[in-house]
């Protein structure tokens, strides 16, 4: 079966930055999804950037805009977030997540996630 397998999280401080991979355990589905989402604890896990791998296009939620990048190696069969600028209420498990959507948003719209990886910002 196909897993995700994150990686890259840590202790930074405020205003630091911090690049998560995320490699499947087979090639990227062609047509598919790739996106970030983070918990915190007693929080709901919510969206936070996607890529589509065909058309790269990617978006992402009101709250990282401007300072999270996702992008994607395909020698590296991997998708990054490259965060910038990080505030302590980035502090959360970051999962990896694969849709075969075009462009979703909602966490039951994915349906492949990895085990997640944590990311804890000091202030």
């Amino acid at each position: 079966q196909v897993q995700l397998v994150e990686s890259g999280g840590g202790l930074v401080q405020a205003g630091g930055s911090l690049r998560l991979s995320c490699t499947p355990s087979a090639p990227t589905f062609s047509g598919y999804t790739m996106g970030w989402f983070r918990q915190a604890p007693g929080k709901e896990r919510e969206f936070v950037a996607a890529l589509n791998w065909i058309t790269e296009t990617t978006y992402y939620s009101d709250s990282v805009e401007g300072r999270f990048t996702i992008s994607r190696d395909d020698a590296k069969n991997t998708i990054y977030l490259q965060m910038n600028s990080l505030k302590p209420e980035d502090t959360a498990v970051y999962l990896c997540a694969a849709s075969p959507l075009r462009a979703p948003r909602m966490q039951h719209e994915y349906y492949l996630w990895g085990q997640g990886t944590q990311v804890t910002v000091s202030s």
